[in-house]
């Protein structure tokens, strides 16, 4: 499925010339907190709803949504997904990264640690764990280090990781009820 794609350097164009511009980013609530397009919604990948945000819409009818994560993967993802429901989405090239480089204004916010950065500390430290204890204590545990090498393989080929969407949803991982609804509050004004 083709999806259309503009840069940001235009979509900020378009919308500097006046056109309406409703702007979803569909990266997690803490990756969202950390930087963001300041009039951007968030609505994480695994929370959309076609039918809920085309309800939601800021934008006149026959305007497109247009949709933004970190570099375009979950974008194009989310677009799929929005244009099978019969909703016309246009995708952000290169995603937050590529508006940030660009030089666009952004919002700040509380810095965190990035989802890809924990999936390799979490899967570097289980191996690492699974080797130790097929050393000191039984040789089974070397399961424990194949499965995890299997898991990122499978994230490889699928480039859906389990266990990102499992620390995704981790406490540390979270933002509160309150500064989501600012957050999107906010990017509206």
């Amino acid at each position: 499925m083709t999806v259309p794609t503009v840069t940001p350097r235009r979509l900020e164009e378009l919308r500097s010339a006046g056109t309406p511009v409703d702007l979803l980013d569909v990266r997690t609530p803490v990756e969202f907190r950390e930087v963001r397009v300041p009039f951007a919604r968030n609505v994480p990948l695994d929370r959309i709803d076609p039918a809920a945000v085309a309800g939601e819409r800021t934008a006149p009818a026959g305007e497109p949504l247009y949709v933004i994560c970190k570099s375009g993967g979950r974008g194009q993802k989310a677009c799929e997904k929005l244009l099978a429901a019969g909703v016309s989405v246009v995708n952000v090239e290169g995603g937050t990264l590529a508006w940030v480089d660009a030089g666009l204004p952004v919002v700040r916010g509380k810095k965190s640690i990035s989802l890809e950065r924990q999936v390799r500390i979490a899967a570097g430290s289980l191996v690492l764990l699974g080797a130790a204890l097929a050393w000191l204590v039984h040789p089974g545990f070397v399961g424990l280090s194949a499965f995890i090498g299997a898991g990122l393989v499978f994230a490889g080929v699928t480039d859906t990781c389990g266990m990102g969407m499992l620390l995704a949803r981790m406490p540390w991982n979270r933002v509160g009820a309150d500064a989501g609804v600012c957050a999107t509050t906010e990017a509206r004004k």
